[in-house]
């Protein structure tokens, strides 16, 4: 007769209920940012994107609330003058903002909130940011880019969407955005994209760990 006592099914890990983060990702046109921002949320089913308010008008298939938030030039301006934008531009006669309630909303449902934006954008919104204590506390900015201006004009012809005038030109605003990579919390040199995913996770691995944003064990 076998007295042994079964053994007991392993435990799983403790899970660590962090605070959410809002990942800021910029880096120069052509660098690869829009690509790892669409495998990051696929890889990560609690993340979210912040949805970009506009005066344009939607095309065909979208919907307002979940591709952008479609607003008239006045609602716009008056949402401006009332301060609710984080960060706005105007881009070809039309306006695009972040909503500070859009982010700190979607905090508040326990969601990481990832935002795509240009260099120029994430000054912005590291600057507000400062005024507002939960999204100090939550921005985690990245910024992503090739190894060399060389390579990103190889991307940047590979793709096939700009003519040579108009990539010389964003490789001289690339110039420019290059300088700004110490403002940011990290330095992400583009490699493959299984690759970048991979440092991008462990980034916001990273992040979720820090004492500040743990709850206090349990003694």
């Amino acid at each position: 007769m076998n007295n042994r006592r079964p053994k007991s099914p392993p435990r799983p890990p403790a899970k660590q209920n962090s605070a959410p983060l809002l990942i800021l990702i910029s880096a120069p046109s052509g660098a690869g940012k829009t690509t790892l921002c669409n495998l990051l949320l696929a890889a990560q089913p609690h993340m979210t994107r912040a949805i970009t308010c506009t005066t344009r008008e939607p095309r065909k298939g979208e919907q307002d609330g979940v591709d952008y938030h479609f607003f008239t030039a006045t609602e716009f301006l008056k949402r401006l003058q009332a301060g609710n934008f984080i960060e706005h531009a105007t881009v070809y006669g039309n306006s695009y903002g972040i909503l500070k309630s859009e982010l700190l909303g979607k905090l508040r449902e326990g969601k990481d909130v990832l935002l795509n934006v240009d260099v120029q954008g994430a000054a912005t919104i590291r600057a507000q940011a400062e005024s507002e204590p939960e999204l100090r506390r939550a921005l985690v900015t990245i910024f992503l880019t090739t190894p060399s201006l060389a390579l990103l004009e190889q991307r940047l012809k590979k793709r096939g969407a700009d003519a040579e005038s108009v990539i010389q030109k964003r490789l001289a605003v690339a110039r420019q955005e290059l300088s700004q990579w110490k403002n940011f919390d990290y330095l992400l040199i583009s490699g493959s994209k299984p690759e970048d995913l991979r440092r991008t996770l462990a980034i916001i691995e990273s992040e979720k760990l820090r004492s500040a944003r743990s709850p206090a064990p349990e003694f």
